[in-house]
């Protein structure tokens, strides 16, 4: 069974602005001759790397719900220029849509077991839903029509 990490997506305010900033760091990345992967620097380096690299994902939270995911496929600790103990999170640059579920603000991220992940919307639905502006289809999945 994998197991993801979950982490807030801090200043994003939807899955298309996510897949956005991930494009423009894959074009930076592609121009300078550095490898494609989209990586997140975090403080604090997880523990149980093994079961997170054998097929999990760092799921994000935008605005009040997990809302994407993408795979993760390397965790690398480093140290950065003053010293202090980094990590960075290497993901496919690749952003998966799932379906959306409330999950209140945290600090840092938080481990997320397989039984725990909401399910991955299929391209159609992930079409109309991001489609939609995000105030109705936030009201839409309140009103548990989503």
């Amino acid at each position: 069974m994998s197991l993801h990490l979950i982490k807030l997506a801090v200043g994003c305010e939807s899955v298309k602005e996510l897949k956005g900033w991930v494009a423009e760091r894959m074009q930076t990345a592609k121009k300078k001759g550095l490898p494609r992967h989209h990586i997140h620097i975090t403080r604090m380096t997880p523990k149980r790397v093994d079961e997170l690299l054998g097929g999990g994902s760092l799921y994000w939270v935008i605005k009040g719900e997990i809302a994407a995911r993408e795979k993760l496929i390397a965790i690398e600790p480093f140290r950065d220029s003053d010293g202090i103990g980094r990590c960075r999170l290497v993901m496919q640059p690749k952003v998966i849509a799932v379906s959306p579920r409330p999950m209140r603000a945290f600090q840092g991220w938080r481990y997320f077991t397989e039984d725990s992940v909401p399910p991955d919307l299929g391209k159609a639905a992930a079409a109309s839903v991001a489609a939609m502006p995000e105030p109705m289809r936030r009201e839409l999945r309140d009103l548990g029509l989503l």
